[in-house]
This record gives structure tokens, sequence and C-alpha cells, in this order.
């Protein structure tokens, strides 16, 4: 029995050393957590995913890569070592080339995209920008004091006063939630068609430069289509419908009586 005591010992002695290590390791993965967030952001700025989707199935070399983006290939090569963690891009080595590595995106890295119905680069644009990463830091004042919104203690105003002001960043806002429109309004049209059936008209408020509305109407789902918005927000010429009406009258239709049931 006292020998059993001692292994105990010594297990829950080892339990209690391995936890320790584990959350050691935890931590320091917690403190460089934003790592991943800055890599995803380097990766689209400098458009690595559009150079190796220019490449094909082939793959592209790192000092092919390196010319491409007319960067320095060891500063790259640890950008795409990262990613190649991380499961955005394969890394290969091909004969014909005498062993050199070879890179070529992956179904995630192909969400790095900038263009294309399913590139989601400009979410991961949106929300790595200094404009949208301030307000985490006011998170504990929001907290603590019960203090107004994040965004408006570190901006001054809410987003949208923000990005009536501050043109760049909103398109940036319009760019992020068209890349989001094209990846949910394709799941509600197969999905939720049979929902519009007997509808004569849809109005998208606040629909950005018109993605959303633009699938709708695409699918034929609601006869007649109409877009209300901020015009500071987004111009006319860069909305992708034609179809628009005013705050004033928007606001009208809100305030009608609901038809019963």
């Amino acid at each position: 029995m006292e020998e059993i005591g001692k292994k105990t010992e010594t297990t829950i002695s080892e339990n209690d050393c391995n936890e320790e290590q584990r959350a050691k390791i935890d931590v320091w993965r917690y403190i460089f957590g934003f790592t991943e967030m800055a890599v995803l952001k380097c990766s689209i700025e400098l458009g690595i995913a559009e150079a190796m989707e220019a490449y094909g199935r082939a793959g592209i070399s790192l000092s092919e890569l390196a010319t491409a983006l007319n960067c320095s290939s060891s500063y790259l090569y640890r950008i795409i070592r990262f990613l190649v963690h991380l499961k955005f891009f394969k890394e290969k080595c091909s004969s014909a080339t005498n062993g050199t590595k070879l890179y070529t995106l992956t179904p995630l890295g192909g969400l790095l995209m900038k263009q294309g119905e399913r590139g989601m680069a400009a979410l991961v644009l949106l929300e790595t920008s200094p404009f949208m990463l301030a307000p985490w830091h006011a998170l504990s004042n929001r907290i603590r004091h019960n203090d107004r919104p994040a965004f408006e203690a570190a901006h001054g105003e809410d987003i949208w006063g923000f990005a009536a002001e501050n043109p760049n960043h909103s398109k940036l806002i319009n760019e992020a939630m068209a890349c989001d429109a094209r990846i949910v309004v394709p799941a509600i049209i197969n999905g939720c068609a049979d929902e519009f059936d007997g509808v004569e008209s849809v109005v998208d408020v606040g629909g950005g430069d018109g993605t959303t509305l633009g699938m709708l109407v695409k699918a034929s789902l609601g006869s007649k289509a109409s877009i209300s918005i901020f015009p500071t927000l987004c111009p006319l010429h860069q909305r992708e419908t034609a179809w628009s009406i005013s705050e004033e009258t928007c606001s009208k239709l809100y305030h009608r009586p609901m038809p019963p049931f």
C-alpha cells in the first residue's frame, strides 16, 4: 500500500508539473495571439494569394514569388512558412525542379483572394484596420464605467458617422459587407427562396453598394427592388443596383402600420 501511495503522489506531482508547463505555453500563445491576424493582413496586402493563383496547381517557387511581389525572399519566406503551418498554403518539392520547394493555395488560402466569389480579404482588412482595432483598447473602460460604446469612445462618434467623414474607411466597410453578402446571400437564396413567394417589393436599408439586393434581384426574388442608403457612405456610381429610395421615404415605410396576418 505504501508503494502504491508513493506512485500516486509521483503521478499527481507529474500532472501538476505538466499542467504548469502547459499553462506557460498557453500564456505565450495568448500574448502573441495577434501574430496570426498580422500575418494574414500582410499576406493580403502583398497579394501572395493572387500571385500563387496565377501560377496554378504547378506551384510557384520562393524566388519566383519574391520577384512577382518585388520583395525580399528571406523576409517573405518567414511569412510563407507561417502560413504553410496554418494550412493557408501547401509546400511541396518537385523532382522536375531539383527539389526546389513550390507553393500552392489550399482551399483556405483561396479565401485570402481580394477578388472572386469566395474571397474574404476585404473582411480581414476591415477588422485589422487601426480604426476597428482601436475600440478593443477601450473595452475595459466600457465594462468598468458603463461608458459609451467602445467605438464611440475611441473615435468620438459611432461607426456610421465616422464612415461618413472618412471615405476610405467607408469604402472598406462596403467592400467587407459585399464580401459577406457574397457568402451569406447564396445560402439564403438556396435555402429560403420559398419565403419570398408573394413578395412584390424588397427594400435593403443601409444596403452598402447593393450587392445583396443585386443578388436577390438576379435570383428573381421580388419583382421590385429598391435600396435605401446614406449617400455619403456609398455614392450612386459605386452601387451595383440601379434602384434607390431616399432615407425620408424609407422612414415613412417603417412607420406604416403592419398589415394583419
